[in-house]
């Protein structure tokens, strides 16, 4: 089984690398399920639209995550209670629509778990990520709910990620951090099985600020502008983590970054 993670999609640049590459790359590398987070894929680079999620779908993407902005645009409160394949974070308020977790089937046949979880550090208040994760693994099993289990952790910090890789650690297929933007240089099979990097880094236009104009980012640095941050534009490169996992276990055997463009 392989799986490609890829990080937060970006403005209408991130869309248009998907549109443009991501069936070839599919193709290329045999993917057999696709997740990506697509909180930034709105125009404006916050928040994401039903028009944008349809067009995720029809190139290959079989689950959208998402994470703080997941309700800047504020249509996606009604597109997610509809639209199963779109995931908000499980430890925001349950008063909030959507889920934060669901078991989808795999174009081979395996049922794939997709988590979205949002940190705590740093981060606008969620309910506390090790609880909720701890409650959630009580109750779900990898190899019995689920074949392969994929979490998105959506937060700031290293350590955090680090710290909730190791809690799924032999008991998920891949955890894999977004929201920073930046591919980190640690993916890693952990030592119960479970495939790790801290960041997958985004789809979006490196020659900028984590993706946003880097003009108008140094002039708000430099408090000589409140100019409203803009996606940057220009081609933008696909980020993200490809894992090799074995269909009898539901852990990893390998994983590499990936980094198209």
């Amino acid at each position: 089984m392989r799986l490609l993670f890829l990080g937060d999609i970006v403005g209408n640049a991130g869309c248009n690398a998907i549109k443009k590459n991501l069936k070839k790359i599919l193709q290329s590398n045999e993917i057999d399920f696709v997740v990506a987070n697509g909180e930034n894929s709105y125009s404006s680079g916050v928040g994401i639209s039903e028009n944008i999620t349809n067009e995720m779908f029809s190139c290959g993407i079989d689950v959208i995550t998402t994470g703080n902005h997941v309700w800047d645009q504020k249509e996606t409160l009604e597109h997610i209670k509809k639209e199963n394949r779109l995931l908000r974070p499980l430890n925001m308020s349950n008063e909030l629509p959507g889920q934060g977790f669901n078991i989808y089937k795999s174009n081979n046949g395996f049922r794939v778990g997709v988590l979205n979880l949002i940190g705590n550090v740093f981060m606008k208040k969620s309910d506390n990520v090790f609880e909720t994760s701890k409650k959630f693994l009580s109750s779900n099993k990898l190899k019995e709910n689920f074949d392969f289990l994929i979490v998105d952790f959506h937060g700031e910090t290293t350590s955090e990620k680090m710290a909730i890789g190791h809690f799924f650690d032999g008991n998920a297929t891949l955890v894999v951090g977004t929201h920073t933007h930046v591919p980190t240089n640690d993916s890693r099979v952990l030592e119960k099985g479970t495939a790790y990097q801290t960041d997958a880094g985004m789809c979006g236009v490196y020659d900028s600020v984590i993706g946003m104009n880097k003009e108008i980012s140094l002039k708000r640095f430099l408090n000589i502008s409140s100019e409203k941050w803009l996606p940057a534009r220009g081609e933008a490169t696909i980020c993200g983590v490809i894992v090799d996992a074995n269909a009898d276990t539901g852990l990893a055997i390998n994983i590499k970054s990936f980094i198209y463009g």
